[in-house]
């Protein structure tokens, strides 16, 4: 009982004590809220009153830049006026200037027209004193003015011709005189600034050996040695009782060259067989067209010739194993080159020129190029391809007078060639026939089917021909050197007789690897 009394006594309590609290709550949240009101009131007043102050700040600004703008602009309108106001002053100078020169213009016009006027008075009173004059003057001479002035035209032109033609005589006259003395005097001049020793190409090179055992070994076993040199060069080889000496005859220098120098190599070497043979003078050909080059190049250094074809180079290389009439061509050629720059220099011509054409004035001579052709038209064909200039190609051709001189440096070539050959002991007809005689039996037997190479050998005596095995038969090797001995009878005329022999061989070659 008592412990219930203690239960409601303490749920009383806690009434009360709610009863007070709720009110109490109310209280003190109702201050809080105001209390808040007034705060917001406040901090809304000072943002208002910042806002207002920023706004008069930027509309001060504003009207600051306004003001300065349009202040600018007032200034820039003034100037405006200004220079206009000074325009106008000028345009008006200008304009009273213009009136003034204007009158000036018009007072000049006036007095120029009245000159003008007296001008033409005096003009008709000049002409008609003229006109009386001359008619004065027929009536006194009895002839028209047109008349007098043809028979004085008629006059002059006689005397003219006469005067003429007296200069003429003498221009001919002096020329005559002085032209054999002068052309004389360029000609010695020449001759003793390019004088050079007289060289005679022969048909034979000796071949000097230490010892007569290395004949032996040149010549091989049964002679196989001397006959696959003999096959692989052209050369006819000529072992006889000459001590320590080997005679190479071969119309060609080229030929002769191959040869000797293949020799040099073998008997160097030691090693000598027909399989090392065709392979040394294999290397020889090689060698040699090299040196034909640099040959070709030292001769235009020396010479001062610049520009030049490399194909023209290689045939002017050719020249040094090539002969005209027994004259050496290269040096034949250089001395004609030389006689022409001189020559050109006398009588003030360009002699870079000169020295060019009289250089390259035989190089037909040394071509394989259709060989129908006079070598002068060739020669000038080959310069013409390769792009040399038309005086010098002129002077190629024409320095045997084959075609037409077009240009001042042909005479020179011709004569300086002329010179050059005609001196006592350079050239020998003999030769040049006999090597054209053998060139000749060499193209009969190369015009057939299935011949590979042509040898005229034994001063012409004997002409060796090799033909290709898979090409012509045993059979047919026999009937073709029958052909050829009857072709080169029929065309040809040589002292003698002429053997012909046909030579075919198989060859078998595999490698083992």
């Amino acid at each position: 009982m008592e412990i219930l009394f203690y239960i409601l006594a303490a749920a009383a309590g806690a009434l009360a004590g709610l009863g007070i609290y709720i009110p109490v709550r109310r209280m003190i949240l109702k201050g809080q809220k105001e209390e808040i009101i007034r705060n917001a009131e406040i901090e809304a007043e000072n943002i208002k009153k910042e806002k207002i102050f920023q706004a008069k700040e930027k509309f001060l600004q504003l009207k600051t830049e306004h003001e300065q703008y349009i202040n600018e602009k007032t200034k820039q309108l003034q100037d405006n006026e200004a220079r206009l106001r000074q325009k106008e002053n000028s345009i008006n100078q200008q304009n009273s200037e213009l009136g003034r020169k204007q009158k000036e213009a018009d007072a000049i016009r006036e007095n120029l027209k009245a000159q003008v006027e007296i001008a033409n008075r005096k003009s008709e009173e000049y002409d008609k004193l003229k006109a009386e004059a001359i008619r004065q003057i027929e009536n006194i001479a009895g002839m028209t003015a047109n008349e007098a002035k043809n028979q004085l035209m008629e006059n002059m032109k006689a005397e003219a011709r006469s005067e003429a033609q007296s200069y003429i005589n003498d221009v001919i006259d002096d020329a005559r005189m002085n032209a054999n003395k002068e052309a004389k005097r360029i000609v010695i001049n020449t001759i003793q600034r390019t004088a050079t020793e007289t060289a005679i190409e022969n048909a034979v090179t000796v071949f000097n050996i230490e010892s007569d055992e290395i004949k032996g070994r040149i010549i091989g076993r049964e002679g196989r040695n001397i006959r696959a040199l003999e096959a692989a060069t052209g050369v006819e080889i000529v072992v006889d009782d000459t001590p320590e000496a080997i005679l190479l005859s071969a119309f060609d220098p080229v030929r002769r060259e191959v040869a000797r120098l293949a020799l040099h190599q073998l008997v160097v070497d030691g090693r000598i067989h027909p399989a090392r043979i065709e392979e040394v003078v294999a290397k020889v050909q090689k060698q040699l067209e090299e040196e034909i080059m640099e040959t070709g190049k030292r001769t235009c250094i020396d010479l001062g010739i610049h520009g030049l074809n490399i194909e023209l180079v290689k045939l002017i290389g050719r020249m040094k194993y090539r002969s005209s009439y027994g004259q050496n061509l290269l040096q034949h050629s250089r001395e004609v080159a030389n006689i022409c720059a001189t020559m050109a220099s006398e009588l003030g011509l360009n002699p870079k020129i000169a020295k060019r054409a009289g250089l390259l004035h035989d190089i037909g001579k040394v071509s394989d190029e259709d060989p129908e052709l006079p070598h002068a038209i060739l020669g000038m064909k080959l310069a013409e391809k390769y792009k040399e200039k038309p005086e010098v190609c002129n002077a190629i051709g024409a320095h045997h007078e084959e075609i037409e001189m077009t240009s001042i440096i042909s005479p020179l070539v011709m004569v300086g060639d002329a010179i050059s050959g005609a001196r006592p002991g350079a050239r020998r007809e003999v030769i040049e026939s006999y090597i054209k005689r053998l060139k000749e039996m060499e193209g009969i037997a190369q015009s057939y089917k299935g011949v590979t190479k042509s040898y005229a050998i034994q001063a012409g005596r004997e002409l060796r021909v090799i033909v290709g095995a898979d090409q012509v038969s045993d059979q047919e090797a026999e009937t073709l050197s029958g052909e050829i001995a009857k072709k080169i009878q029929e065309e040809m005329v040589y002292p003698g007789q002429v053997k012909i022999t046909v030579i075919r061989e198989t060859r078998s070659v595999a490698f083992a690897k």
